[in-house]
């Protein structure tokens, strides 16, 4: 018999179609790493919405939790939906697949704006430097001075998404490589566990258009050059404590530390770098910035500070999700649209 998690479901109850991703594309990878925590944690997938936008990384969705809710968004129009979504009914879980050409071209100003509202979710980047559902032209994030076959030379410096997620607010900021599993299953289960919107930068390999030794954003470069900032893990919790400021004591190299989240689970951190501490905004910056310039790779928890509210607190949603209440319940009455009309006279 196989193995079954707490809901009675095996690993594959958790699958979704099947791929036409090229073989050996990260995107599949990435995708099994969700199926796997899915799977672990329990997710009960009619609470889940998997979004995304347009590219092979929006095809992704439909590989992983064939019993979940899903919208498939025009070109970077994924931010406006999972916001929503999750107004509407804030008890779904939503985890977003985006791209470098959905989140860093068309879908820019959609980005900052879902991260400047802390939308709740986890907002997967599934990186890999080229628009390869259109043959493989540069996207904003390639490297500069990069060289491909069928376009020539790419002349413009990279967006950093990261960093610019980092700037823009974000709260949870982290970066992996889809040929590292356990550290990608690590963040997403972080992630997944965070108040607000978490976004995880993930380096995937475009096998058939962007794989040579010389790009940042191959398979062979993440395995050589990847330097883990720290060594991780998620400690499920025994109990969901009271919600108070997150802080934590100052650590030396070598030394752990342990980040407690709002559901009671902990990231446990192990420094491997000298010095740096993903709680402060201004080192992640510069770190992230002096990487971009050497050309490091640099992989793990980059930011992490005290969650903000959500829209659903800033907008005093009730706590009966919008799309469970009646149509009497969400229509106001005559006279509150007369008092709300004779204000804005």
């Amino acid at each position: 018999m196989a193995n079954t998690n707490a809901l009675g479901l095996s690993r594959n109850d958790y699958k979704g179609g099947k791929s036409t991703l090229c073989p050996g594309c990260g995107h599949d990878s990435i995708s099994n790493q969700i199926i796997s925590i899915a799977y672990e944690i329990g997710l009960e997938q009619h609470n889940v919405i998997k979004l995304s936008g347009i590219g092979c990384s929006s095809k992704t969705p439909a590989y992983f939790m064939g019993r979940a809710h899903a919208f498939n968004a025009i070109h970077g129009r994924m931010p406006s939906v999972a916001t929503g979504a999750t107004l509407a009914n804030r008890d779904l879980v939503a985890i977003g697949v985006s791209g470098d050409g959905d989140s860093g071209s068309i879908g820019l100003g959609q980005f900052k704006h879902l991260i400047r509202r802390n939308v709740p979710m986890v907002y997967i980047i599934e990186n890999n430097g080229v628009y390869g559902l259109t043959k493989g032209q540069f996207s904003a994030t390639a490297d500069e001075g990069q060289f491909l076959k069928y376009y020539g030379k790419n002349e413009l410096p990279p967006i950093d998404l990261a960093l610019e997620a980092i700037v823009g607010g974000c709260t949870f900021v982290a970066r992996s490589f889809s040929g590292d599993p356990s550290q990608v299953q690590t963040l997403l289960k972080a992630g997944l566990a965070h108040k607000g919107t978490a976004v995880i930068d993930i380096i995937s390999p475009c096998v058939t258009f962007n794989n040579s030794p010389d790009s940042t954003k191959s398979y062979p470069y993440g395995k050589e050059h990847e330097r883990p900032l720290h060594e991780m893990e998620l400690l499920s919790p025994d109990f969901v404590q009271v919600r108070e400021e997150i802080t934590v004591d100052e650590y030396a190299e070598g030394e752990v530390i342990q980040v407690e989240m709002h559901d009671g689970s902990r990231i446990r951190l192990k420094k491997v770098d000298n010095d740096y501490d993903p709680r402060v905004m201004s080192q992640a910056i510069r770190t992230l910035e002096d990487a971009q310039r050497d050309q490091l790779f640099l992989t793990g928890l980059l930011y992490y500070e005290e969650p903000r509210m959500t829209p659903i607190e800033t907008a005093n949603v009730v706590d009966t999700p919008l799309a469970h209440l009646s149509g009497s319940a969400l229509r106001p009455p005559r006279e509150a649209l007369d008092k709300l009309m004779q204000s804005l006279m």
